[in-house]
C-alpha cells in the first residue's frame, strides 16, 4: 500500500491535496505555464522535465510530490523534492497559481517540503541536512517566502547573454586538439569527464547514467551545438561545451539564444585557453543556426574566474537567481 504524502498544514481552504501522477501532467504543465506568464522565470519546465520527475528511480513521486486541486479538479499549487543518493541536501521546487496567492498556500507547501525532507533524510540515516530552493532575485514574493521561513542565501547565479552580431572571438585550439561533435559513442566518456570537472564545484552533484540520459534526450538538447575538445594524441576529452535551445526563449527574453548549459576543462588541460576557444566555437555554431544571442549561467562566486572570462568575451548579466538553504533538523 502506498504511503500518502504528509498532510499539508492549514490554511489551505478550498484545495484538496494528493501526490502527482502521470495522469496529472497536462494539468500540471498548464499550471506551470500560468505561473510563468506572471513570474516570467528564465526557464519554464517542459513536459519532459515533469515526466522525468515522476519516473526518476532515486525519488518516490508517491511521497515526494504534491498537488493542490480546487473543487473543479484544476491544479492550483504543486511541489516536488529531489535527492541525489548519499547527499544531505534535498532540492525543492514548487509554485502557486497567481489567482490563488496570498492565502498562505505557499507557506503551507514549504512547510510540507521541510517535513517531508526531514522524513526522507531520516529514512536514509541522515539526521540533519538542507532543503535547497531557488528563486529569481526580482521575484519579491518568492524571495520573501524563503526569508520568512528562516532560509539563508548561500549563492547567486547570474544568467548572461551576448549578441551574436558583434565580432565572435577566434581563439585557435592548441596543436594536437580538435573539436568532435556530440555522438552516442562519446556520450559516456563525456559524462565521466563532466563529473570529474565538476566534482569540486560548489553545489554540484554527480550525474548518474539515468540523469545523464534525461539531459541528452531532452527536447531542448542540441547535439549539433554540443562538442568536446579531443586531445588526439592522448585519445581523451580535454574539455566540452554542452548546449541547448529553448524555443520559448524568444517569448521570454525577446531574442533567440543558443545556450551553453555546461562548459568544462579537465584539470590536466587547464591554462591552455580551451574555455575561450570553445565559447567562440559555440557562438559560431549558434549563429550558423540563426540564433541572435549566445547565453550561459555562472556561479558568481566561482573561484575559477569564469565570470571575468565571460565578461571579457562580451557576455552581460540579464538576471540573477538566489539559492536558499533551509536547515532540516530532526524532530525533538
Amino acid at each position: 500500500m502506498t504511503t500518502p504524502p504528509p498532510e499539508v498544514p492549514a490554511p489551505t481552504t478550498g484545495l484538496r491535496w494528493r501526490a502527482i501522477t502521470a495522469e496529472d501532467i497536462d494539468g500540471w504543465l498548464e499550471l506551470i505555464r500560468r505561473i510563468a506568464a506572471v513570474d516570467k522565470p528564465g526557464y519554464v519546465e517542459q513536459r519532459a522535465d515533469l515526466e522525468h520527475t515522476l519516473s526518476s528511480s532515486s525519488d518516490n513521486p508517491a511521497r515526494d510530490t504534491l498537488l493542490g486541486l480546487d473543487r473543479d479538479g484544476i491544479p492550483r499549487a504543486y511541489a516536488s523534492l529531489v535527492r541525489t543518493e548519499g547527499s544531505d541536501k534535498i532540492h525543492g521546487s514548487g509554485g502557486v497559481d497567481p489567482q490563488w496567492r496570498r492565502r498562505g498556500i505557499g507557506t503551507a507547501v514549504l512547510r510540507w517540503q521541510v517535513q517531508r525532507s526531514r522524513e526522507r533524510l531520516a529514512e536514509s540515516g541522515v539526521e540533519a541536512g538542507l532543503l535547497r530552493c531557488m528563486a529569481e532575485e526580482d521575484n519579491a514574493s518568492h524571495v520573501a517566502l524563503f526569508h520568512a521561513a528562516g532560509a539563508k542565501v548561500v549563492r547567486y547565479f547570474t544568467e548572461m547573454t551576448r549578441p551574436l552580431d558583434a565580432g565572435i572571438p577566434d581563439v585557435p585550439l592548441p596543436e594536437g586538439m580538435e573539436y568532435v561533435t556530440f555522438n552516442q559513442e562519446i556520450s559516456e566518456a563525456l559524462r565521466q569527464a563532466h563529473n570529474e570537472v565538476f566534482q569540486d564545484h560548489w553545489g554540484s552533484e554527480e550525474r548518474d547514467t539515468e540523469r545523464w540520459q534525461h539531459n541528452v534526450e531532452h527536447p531542448h538538447f542540441r547535439p549539433d551545438w554540443t562538442f568536446v575538445v579531443m586531445d588526439t594524441a592522448a585519445g581523451e576529452i580535454a574539455g566540452y561545451n554542452i548546449a541547448s535551445f529553448d524555443p520559448e526563449g524568444k517569448k521570454l527574453h525577446g531574442y533567440t539564444e543558443g545556450y551553453t548549459e555546461l562548459l568544462g576543462v579537465r584539470r590536466n588541460w587547464r591554462g591552455l585557453g580551451l574555455a575561450p576557444a570553445m565559447l567562440g566555437e559555440a557562438m559560431r555554431r549558434y549563429k550558423a543556426s540563426g540564433m541572435e544571442n549566445a547565453g550561459l549561467g555562472v556561479d558568481t562566486e566561482n573561484p575559477s574566474g569564469a565570470l571575468g572570462l565571460y565578461e571579457r568575451l562580451g557576455y552581460v548579466p540579464t538576471y540573477r537567481e538566489v539559492v536558499f538553504d533551509l536547515q532540516v533538523l530532526p524532530e525533538r
